[in-house]
């Protein structure tokens, strides 16, 4: 063994054992706290993610609670849409019926005016034929002492006629 302790190789290997013993000694504490350091981030980094998926799980349930929410309104808006166009609907009809029965009820006073407004000018215009027709037979059938004669007549009951 003495032979071996010569050999430059020997004490080498023994230095070098030396120095990793002393840089494990020495560095075992680091490296241990460097570990726990690491491991500590990383459950950190851990506990982080987790408080994000967390809330962006809450943010996800929040905004599909407000979409359904939105939804059941449109839902409302388009069916109080729908039914105000239907009385709308309904009521330009029952207008529309009511303007065309007005319409209707004008037009059938106007023509019964004018049909009344043509029988009497019917009747006039056959009271005038009559009147000139009479006239013309009086005038061709009296004489003038039978003329005079029923004039003081007229006169002689006018008096008597208008009291």
């Amino acid at each position: 063994m003495a032979e071996l302790l010569g050999e430059a190789e020997v004490w080498v290997a023994i230095a070098f054992v030396i120095f990793c013993g002393i840089m494990i000694w020495q560095g075992y504490g680091r490296i241990v706290a460097a570990l726990d350091k690491r491991a500590e981030a990383i459950a950190a980094e851990l506990d982080e993610a987790r408080n994000l998926r967390e809330e962006v799980q809450s943010l996800l349930a929040d905004y599909q609670r407000k979409k359904r929410d939105a939804e059941k309104e449109a839902e409302g808006i388009i069916t109080n849409a729908q039914e105000e166009a239907e009385r709308a609907s309904r009521k330009a009809e029952t207008d529309l019926e009511a303007a065309i029965e007005r319409r209707t009820q004008m037009a059938m006073e106007k023509i019964a005016s004018a049909e009344a407004q043509a029988l009497e000018d019917v009747r006039n215009t056959a009271a005038d034929v009559a009147v000139d027709a009479a006239r013309d037979l009086i005038a061709s059938t009296l004489d003038d002492k039978k003329t005079q004669e029923l004039v003081d007549t007229a006169v002689a009951e006018l008096d008597t006629n208008l009291h």
